[in-house]
């Protein structure tokens, strides 16, 4: 377990926190055809001028310098310089880890629009993986519910293997995605490889305008039920409007809630911390530490539980990461929710979204920080580890499928080996054979009456702990000295 550094951290309370505090702004000028050794002067003197940097680093930008002019000059055809530029840019933050990127304007575009809720598409999270079996294709993280994707019945784990025709394999992530977007009431042919060992299927999508409604909810019987697809700007405004529904469906309220976060792949930072301070009576709810002073916070709740001290369950999984793994987390340290379901994602850093130009120019959205929970654990590569280990498996089904997870992506921070991870496994003696997913037998889940809807056994499961208050308290109270 990694500790919090004994440096102080800057704290905030979490409802005041403003999401207007990181616009930073970068400038570089890159003239076309003037020489390597202008470009280097270029470089240096609009963005480069600082002690930090080292000379080596200035010869290094006069080689970067003389090579653009040598490709500018002398490629077999005249080159986009913007191409240029941007494979440069493209190229170096590959060797960083998988979330620091270049968008684009059009894609910081759409990145706003994303974040706040509305946008044209299909409705999928994506991703390209850059080795491994499925390198070259797009990879689905999750659709987003109650979207054409979702209601053509993408997973996770589907590749498109084509796009109207053409083979993904040799395009960019860029390059795919600009191919499946289009026109509201447009039409878009896919081929989905599902199972690695058959033949792919075709899928016809009608592309319409992607509403995120991050939060739904339900009464189950005395219980409410929660679910919280992704951390957009309205996350926290739907999660309240949706407890005080569920205060006047069922008579005297809820009397436990089941918060569903499963296949939640993130969002917003400000508000995972809002949602986690709906449950929590002040304190910490999650840090941050980065390189830089103001990339360190420890960010702080308020006073005051919408569920008045009332059992919750938090249901995660493996497609629950970031945003997610910061509200099970902050509830499991806390002790104040049992988590049920598979150990979640395991993404564990703060992306900073720096507008370039602007936003003229796109911007650089760049990992500056890990999350750590209350308890100092970090998130990053190890995910969180549910209370109640339950995986399932549906009829045809011999073993549960394998989801990719942070530590699966090329260049993710800190992933160990195995050799390391074996050695440090050998020596753990607080985790428990029961809470290990990969030694607890899948719970077998049959379909619904229609033969064909699966049934949700780890809602099931968690309603029935709900109804039985001693159990909860028992299992909530062994929970905690676990984890001591």
């Amino acid at each position: 377990m990694k500790e919090l550094s004994s440096r102080p951290l800057r704290t905030r309370s979490a409802k005041k926190r403003s999401m207007t505090g990181k616009g930073h702004s970068t400038t570089a000028l890159i003239a076309a055809g003037i020489g390597g050794a202008a470009i280097f002067a270029a470089l240096s003197g609009a963005v480069l001028a600082r002690a930090s940097i080292s000379a080596d680093t200035f010869r290094q930008l006069d080689l970067f310098g003389e090579v653009f002019e040598q490709v500018h000059e002398n490629y077999v055809s005249a080159p986009e310089d913007a191409d240029l530029i941007k494979g440069a840019i493209d190229g170096m933050l590959d060797t960083l880890d998988p979330h620091s990127n270049y968008l684009t304007a059009e894609d910081f575009q759409t990145m706003q629009e994303q974040t706040r809720g509305s946008f044209a598409g299909l409705g999928i999270q994506i991703v390209m993986d850059n080795e491994g079996p499925d390198q070259g294709y797009v990879k689905v993280v999750a659709p987003i519910d109650d979207t054409p994707a979702a209601r053509a019945g993408l997973q996770t784990n589907d590749l498109i293997v084509e796009i109207n025709g053409e083979d993904v394999m040799g395009m960019s992530i860029d390059d795919a995605i600009s191919k499946i977007k289009g026109k509201k009431g447009t039409k878009v042919d896919i081929m989905i490889l599902r199972d690695r060992d058959a033949d792919p299927f075709p899928l016809t999508i009608v592309r319409d305008i992607v509403k995120l409604k991050s939060v739904s909810h339900r009464a189950e019987g005395d219980f409410g039920y929660i679910r919280i697809s992704s951390f957009s700007e309205q996350t926290d405004i739907g999660l309240r409007k949706a407890l005080k529904a569920l205060k006047k469906e069922i008579p005297g309220g809820p009397k436990g809630l089941v918060l569903d976060v499963r296949s939640n792949p993130g969002g917003l930072l400000d508000q995972a911390i809002a949602v986690s301070d709906e449950f929590l009576e002040g304190g910490e709810i999650v840090s941050t530490r980065g390189r830089r002073p103001r990339d360190t916070l420890r960010e702080m709740g308020t006073p005051g539980d919408a569920m008045n001290g009332k059992p919750v369950i938090v249901l995660i999984n493996g497609g629950s990461a970031s945003a997610s793994e910061i509200v099970a987390g902050a509830l499991q340290d806390r002790n104040r929710g049992l988590l049920l379901g598979t150990k979640s994602f395991g993404k564990g850093s703060v992306q900073t979204v720096i507008p370039l130009q602007n936003g003229l120019q796109g911007a650089l959205r760049l990992t500056t920080a890990r999350y750590y929970t209350p308890s100092g654990r970090s998130i990053q590569a190890l995910g969180i580890e549910p209370d109640i280990a339950m995986p399932v498996i549906y009829p045809g089904q011999d073993e549960t499928a394998e989801r990719p997870a942070e530590r699966d992506l090329p260049g993710a921070l800190d992933v160990v080996d195995d050799a390391e991870e074996a050695e440090e496994a050998s020596d753990e003696t607080t985790e428990t054979a029961e809470n290990d997913v990969s030694l607890v037998e899948p719970v077998l889940c049959p379909f619904e009456e229609d033969g064909e809807t699966p049934r949700d056994c780890q809602l099931e499961r968690a309603l029935e702990i709900l109804a039985d208050t001693t159990a909860y308290r028992r299992m909530l109270a062994d929970a905690g000295v676990a984890r001591q």
